[in-house]
């Protein structure tokens, strides 16, 4: 007689995370019970024992926590796997759950394939005899260590992130007072313009940095209004116009749609980057240039430049993280590998999309970002 397939008990208050896990792991072959909140989880698990249970921890009434430690009272509930499943990821979170008996981590949005992969890793140790369950114990634990390590990294990487926000604020305003004085000596002039763009740069990184991390965590979310896109443009162009300046590389713009519906900072930032990438890969003399249009309501966005262009095995890998021009093409004006990655994660955020295509010569960035509702 083929064995019983195995229960998950998925105790949640949002219907949209219990409609997801129930539907990923029916389909593994899962029996699933669903609790919306942690008293029906508590009065599920009394009446029959799940062989595993996911756990929401912010819940009304009785959070996970609450509802673990109740659990592990009842009759099977020490034996029973808990996976936390949370939107806090932090360190203090993390702690509490292991302090509440957590066998699993697990922090949204969940992807639904490392979800099963983390179900069906608990309920195989649960099957393992005493020396077996032992030797993972310790792998578990130095899984939680690094977790723990990564969760304070992520905490660190923000509080200095946040802190060095108001000192670049302050180097730009004080290079642009430097820059805009007339008495002072040419090459003076020229080093406030080099701290501008610099700093103006490392604004941006730090900006990158935060909605990179925000969407990680499902938390980049931009907000719709009606736009006027010139201004937008020129706001984008002012921003790095001490960079092309520098490098001795003409802007120019091409708008043919005035209005659009978008995140204005999400927005005037992908033109940034785009604009900050193509500068830094035209060679001097050249010229970038942007292009907006309206097709079927939706925005087009093009930002070409002069230089020499994207090779064709790299133009998928360039949006993801920390990844430079590893041709070495314009080895003196290399990138961080964040600009394009926020760009993609910003566009996508629009449910819009961005590729690069050759320009003939140069590279040519497209951007289309649909109407709004």
């Amino acid at each position: 007689m083929p064995d019983s397939p195995s229960r998950i008990l998925v105790v949640d208050d949002n219907a949209q995370n219990l409609a997801l896990a129930q539907a990923t792991l029916e389909e593994e072959g899962f029996e699933v019970e669903l609790a919306q909140n942690g008293k029906q989880g508590i009065e599920a698990f009394a009446r029959r024992p799940p062989d595993c249970v996911l756990l929401d921890v912010r819940m009304p009434d009785l959070d996970g926590f609450g509802v673990s430690a109740r659990l592990r009272e009842l009759p099977g509930g020490t034996e029973t796997p808990i996976i936390f499943v949370t939107a806090l990821r932090d360190v203090d979170t993390f702690d509490r759950a292991q302090l509440a008996g957590a066998d699993d981590f697990l922090t949204k949005p969940v992807r639904p394939p490392e979800l099963v992969a983390r179900v069906q890793a608990v309920l195989k140790l649960r099957r393992m005899n005493a020396d077996l369950r032992g030797l993972y114990d310790v792998v578990r634990h130095q899984r939680d260590d690094l977790m723990r390590l990564q969760l304070q990294k992520e905490r660190l990487s923000a509080f200095v992130v946040h802190d060095l926000k108001n000192p670049v604020t302050a180097m730009d305003l004080m290079a642009q007072v430097l820059a805009s004085d007339r008495e002072a000596p040419e090459r003076v002039r020229t080093t406030a313009l080099q701290i501008r763009s610099e700093a103006r740069a490392l604004m941006r990184l730090i900006l990158n940095l935060l909605d990179i991390s925000k969407s990680e965590e499902g938390k980049l979310e931009p907000r719709r209004v009606r736009l006027e896109l010139p201004h937008l443009v020129q706001e984008a162009f002012e921003s790095v116009e001490a960079k092309a300046t520098l490098h001795e590389v003409k802007l120019e713009k091409q708008l043919s749609v005035t209005q659009t519906t978008a995140d204005p900072d999400l927005l005037r930032r992908v033109v940034e980057n785009l604009l900050d990438n193509a500068i830094r890969h035209t060679p001097s003399g050249g010229r970038v240039r942007l292009v907006a249009e309206a097709v079927d309501g939706d925005l087009l966005l093009h930002v070409e430049d002069s230089g020499r262009g994207v090779p064709a095995e790299m133009r998928e890998k360039i949006f993801d993280p920390f990844v430079q021009d590893e041709a070495g093409l314009h080895p003196t004006r290399s990138g961080r590998g964040l600009g394009l990655t926020f760009c993609r994660l910003a566009v996508e955020a629009h449910a819009g999309s961005i590729h690069v295509e050759d320009a003939a010569p140069g590279a040519r960035f497209v951007v289309r970002i649909p109407k709004g509702q």
